[in-house]
């Protein structure tokens, strides 16, 4: 997904988020593993996969790890970089503050999750 809808993602400086650099194939998270932050790709593209299957690609604005940190269960799939990547990593704390003000940050997690949901329901 690489509409970033109806807003900017400036609040990355404004919120202090972290940025981190990925080399082509490194893990960003795996499947079972406790998840305390999501990501927000800036560059690049990152593959999630299920087993060995990959079930996504993400690129410019799209998110991953966001179930984790509204759910609290363990992480369903794993994350690689598929290419040499940039990364903002948002916390659960952050998260939090995200969605309480920055209303349109929690429509366009809900909007990704929403399209996801869809497309497998479709059999996609």
């Amino acid at each position: 997904m690489t509409d970033s809808g109806p807003f900017h993602f400036g609040f990355l400086e404004e919120f202090g988020v972290p940025l981190r650099r990925l080399k082509a194939g490194e893990i960003v998270f795996q499947a079972g593993e406790d998840g305390d932050t999501m990501i927000l790709v800036l560059e690049g593209r990152i593959e999630i996969k299920v087993g060995e299957q990959i079930v996504d690609t993400l690129g410019l604005h799209g998110i991953a790890g966001e179930m984790a940190l509204i759910d609290a269960a363990p992480r369903s799939a794993t994350a690689v970089a598929a290419t040499g990547c940039e990364v903002a990593v948002i916390d659960r704390e952050t998260f939090l503050d995200l969605v309480r003000e920055v209303p349109s940050f929690a429509l366009y997690v809900m909007r990704v999750m929403g399209l996801r949901l869809r497309r497998m329901n479709a059999g996609l």
